[in-house]
């Protein structure tokens, strides 16, 4: 099935994702726009429970969730209680670590939280509901699965999909329990079709392959059309992949990261990601974020400043946003110490590279030795390029710094 691409939209959902940067594909954007303006369309996107938390690289998923229900249609919320417990293999290099079906439902629990603040839930047309496909995956008979379903499958091509294919390319083990997740992500498109009317799914570019499966098993099993949009692979201007960062993830859920260094995160986004992360991670109207991105020089620093503020507004709240921004202040403009900032405890004299690793500016010890050689790490102030450093804290904090962006305390224990 070849993507369709067009750039005249009628409806308000096609439009603002298009204007927004939201779309890499679509199966059928003519008859989708159509079918937008004529009723409320209810769409899905999976998030598989690994973990408590979801990180920035969901967050364009999340957030064309958000867009399809600011557009007056149905977010659908999939959990994948079910898939969890097999791992999506998608242009991944090795098998996911299986989860026990206790973590997966304490997963799913905290994540909810994270779809309360930036979706309306409720029973209103236009309501966001969140589901779990284990409620339909773990009643599945295997014979009966496989005859009902199975036969609409093709094994030549499957291994044709390029998630796939990458993975025997590159000759890395790939189990047939992973080999399954496509064929019951497909089954999960056509059961939310019978259960809730869902006629679209959205998912990132990596899920291309598997959103085409579902389209054509509820042609086939149920002569059902449905619809499916992709949004492009997000990197930063650099070329790194959205949201890694040398620290690790940067994770949604405040109890995981601090809302400062969430808002740093947004902060130090490089001059040329400005104006399109304003329009995938922002509410702002799109005047307002042509002005931002046309800013020059050091002026551009300001519109990362309002990025970071409502980035950090929409995912951890207004306070926690506003907090986030004076402690910058605090810290860049007046030299204080903010309240916000990332913390290691210690007692006694602690060398230097515990502390940046403790901090989280260096992922290990020798990271953080050759930061210190390169003269990017700060003191209360100032340069040390001693690499057996040792920093004595016994009373007030101590601010540590690793380049110009990146600030925290130690603290005494």
């Amino acid at each position: 099935m070849c993507p369709r691409i067009m750039t005249d939209h009628q409806s308000d959902l096609l439009r603002v994702l298009s204007t927004r940067g939201y779309i890499h594909q679509t199966t059928d954007a003519a008859a989708l726009d159509a079918l937008a303006t004529k009723q409320v369309v209810p769409g899905y996107i999976g998030f598989d429970p690994t973990a408590p938390s979801l990180h920035v690289g969901s967050l364009v998923q999340i957030m064309l969730l958000r867009r399809l229900q600011q557009t007056g249609h149905k977010p659908i919320v999939l959990m994948g209680g079910g898939t969890g417990k097999i791992g999506d293999p998608s242009f991944k290099e090795e098998s996911r670590q299986l989860l026990t079906t206790d973590r997966i439902a304490d997963n799913v629990a905290s994540i909810r939280r994270i779809f309360e603040r930036f979706l309306t839930f409720g029973d209103g047309p236009s309501d966001a509901v969140m589901v779990d496909n284990a409620d339909w995956l773990d009643k599945l008979e295997y014979i009966p699965f496989l005859r009902e379903v199975g036969q609409h499958f093709s094994v030549n091509r499957m291994l044709s999909f390029d998630s796939v294919k990458l993975r025997l390319d590159r000759e890395q083990s790939l189990s047939f329990l992973e080999f399954n997740y496509m064929i019951l992500q497909a089954y999960d498109f056509r059961e939310l079709a019978q259960r809730h009317g869902c006629r679209l799914q959205m998912g990132g570019s990596d899920q291309w392959g598997n959103i085409v499966n579902g389209i054509e098993l509820a042609r086939r099993m149920d002569g059902t059309e449905v619809f499916g949009v992709t949004t492009p692979l997000l990197t930063t201007a650099d070329g790194q992949k959205m949201g890694k960062t040398v620290s690790g993830a940067v994770w949604l859920h405040e109890d995981q990261l601090p809302h400062f260094d969430y808002w740093q995160f947004w902060r130090n986004t490089d001059d040329r990601d400005v104006g399109r992360f304003l329009r995938l991670f922002t509410d702002l109207p799109l005047d307002e974020i042509a002005r931002l991105e046309a800013l020059e020089g050091a002026e551009i620093n300001e519109a990362k400043k309002i990025l970071a503020n409502e980035a950090t507004a929409m995912c951890r709240g207004r306070d926690a946003a506003d907090q986030a921004a004076e402690t910058a202040r605090r810290t860049f403009e007046e030299g204080a110490s903010g309240d916000a900032l990332p913390t290691f405890a210690a007692s006694g004299e602690v060398p230097l590279v515990d502390v940046l690793v403790g901090l989280g500016f260096c992922a290990s010890k020798g990271e953080a030795r050759r930061l210190i050689k390169q003269g990017g790490a700060r003191v209360a102030g100032e340069k040390v390029s001693d690499e057996a450093a040792t920093v004595a804290i016994a009373g007030e904090p101590i601010r540590i710094s690793a380049g110009k962006k990146n600030h925290g305390l130690l603290m005494a224990e």
